[in-house]
């Protein structure tokens, strides 16, 4: 074997470890939940129509990028409406689960299992999840709150 090729083989060692020690020293989550393969937030619904009693889909061409996630919308008045307040629509936690929040662990928020209470949306993972969620709101509310944005840097 060359020596340069011995250079060059321990060079590129040496710049896998540092990458490699770089991304595990950096377990931070995202401040939103979104998926690994589109960075749609609430998975692509339109979080201005959850507070309507109806949430659905937003469509593609109505987007806007806010705090690293791309949220849709359904219309018009709707993303208006989401820019004019975000923090009002957006959901609670991230869109991170809030019955895993209660219990200090992160979970993906999916947006069939939702609870407004107080004007902020809750997700939760699942329908047995929510049904947990439901026996006591308040004190888990209280708890995610305590928990978050803390749970992020984990």
């Amino acid at each position: 074997m060359s020596s340069w090729f011995k250079v060059l083989f321990a060079t590129l060692i040496l710049c896998a470890g540092a990458l490699s020690a770089a991304q595990s020293a950096h377990a931070k989550s995202d401040e939103v939940y979104t998926s690994w393969r589109n960075n749609l937030a609430v998975g692509g619904y339109d979080v201005v129509s959850f507070h309507h009693g109806s949430p659905v889909e937003g469509k593609p061409k109505l987007v806007t990028s806010w705090h690293g996630a791309n949220w849709l919308f359904t219309n018009q008045a709707n993303l208006d409406t989401f820019l004019a307040e975000p923090e009002k629509y957006a959901p609670a936690y991230g869109g991170y689960c809030a019955w895993a929040l209660a219990k200090n662990k992160l979970a993906k928020g999916k947006p069939k299992h939702w609870t407004i209470k107080d004007g902020i949306l809750y997700l939760n993972f699942n329908k047995k999840i929510k049904d947990r969620w439901l026996t006591d709101i308040d004190g888990f509310i209280v708890k995610g709150d305590a928990n978050w944005p803390a749970i992020l840097e984990d």
